[in-house]
């Protein structure tokens, strides 16, 4: 409203729309975690997640709508693959949820639907916008991928122009210890092996300074068994790297089980016995369907019923 009227009615008359995009369901969890759908122009809708503790309140962000990664355990590939999303879509999430939550957001990730190397340039403007426009620190956003061949030297190429550094977290989807697993699980990874990932990897932190991290899911009795830590072990060792643990959270319909806690301990004390550093992300909004996708493919499922 700030603009003036006839120059909003102008844009108008020529298709461009000025605003945020329409929040069409929110869910909140028990333990404060929100979970936003928001609508685009062309009637597609984009999940966003907000995360709070005392002293934080992470921003889990969209970069497609979709996802063409196709990974087996995910409930956004189920959905298949629309687009990418334009830098103010991906902006848009982080606005709603601040003013959903009335608190500025601490921390970000590209962990939400979609593949960010596939929109690489409009998450580098979005990266950005959240560090110049929204004050937060590149060292607090992290940038997640399954891998994409060619890509990770791109992406330090263009986030350099655009951004002048590197500083944000490079998180890699792994989430199997050996080439025979990963593919089952990640099919995309027929055309981009561990091998050749773990080498980008290496170069990439030789020219950023930056570790990376790797994002493993423990599907029950499938990647968390004590050889599985060992293989894991082993195929990342010396590697500038830390491990964060995902316990699967259950989707409707699948069959994949979560981790007993005792297992999801034991995984994590080899990887430690062998000098790898690692986490166990806690698990956040498990009463309100935590994965990513979730709610999403439900509002979609009871729309088109």
């Amino acid at each position: 409203t700030v603009l003036p009227k006839a120059w909003r009615q102008r844009l108008k008359e020529q298709g461009v729309t000025i605003g945020r995009l329409q929040e069409v369901h929110r869910l909140t969890a028990h333990d404060g975690t929100k979970k936003i759908l928001l609508s685009t122009d062309d009637n597609e809708t984009i999940e966003a997640v907000g995360i709070p503790t005392e002293k934080r309140l992470t921003i889990c962000l969209s970069s497609q709508i979709g996802c063409s990664m196709g990974c087996i355990f995910c409930a956004t590939g189920k959905g298949g693959y629309q687009r990418s999303l334009a830098v103010h879509e991906i902006m848009t999430q982080i606005i709603s949820l601040r003013e959903a939550f009335d608190r500025r957001p601490s921390h970000v990730v590209f962990m939400g639907m979609g593949e960010p190397l596939l929109n690489i340039e409009s998450v580098l403007d979005a990266i950005h916008c959240l560090n110049h426009d929204l004050g937060i620190s590149q060292r607090r956003i992290t940038l997640s991928t399954v891998g994409v061949k060619n890509t990770l030297p791109k992406l330090v190429e263009l986030a350099q122009k655009r951004l002048g550094s590197v500083q944000f977290t490079l998180a890699i989807s792994l989430h199997a210890p050996n080439q025979t697993l990963r593919e089952k699980l990640v099919p995309s990874a027929r055309a981009y092996p561990i091998s050749l990932l773990l080498k980008d990897c290496r170069s990439y932190f030789e020219l950023t300074g930056r570790r990376v991290s790797f994002e493993y899911i423990l599907l029950g009795n499938l990647n968390d068994q004590i050889h599985h830590a060992e293989q894991l072990a082993s195929l990342i060792n010396g590697l500038h790297s830390h491990v964060n643990l995902i316990p699967y959270n259950p989707i409707e319909g699948e069959n994949f089980q979560r981790p007993s806690q005792s297992q999801i301990v034991l995984f994590k004390s080899i990887l430690e016995s062998r000098g790898i550093s690692a986490t166990v992300r806690a698990s956040r909004g498990l009463d309100k369907d935590a994965a990513c996708g979730q709610l999403r493919r439900q509002y979609l499922q009871t729309k088109f019923k």
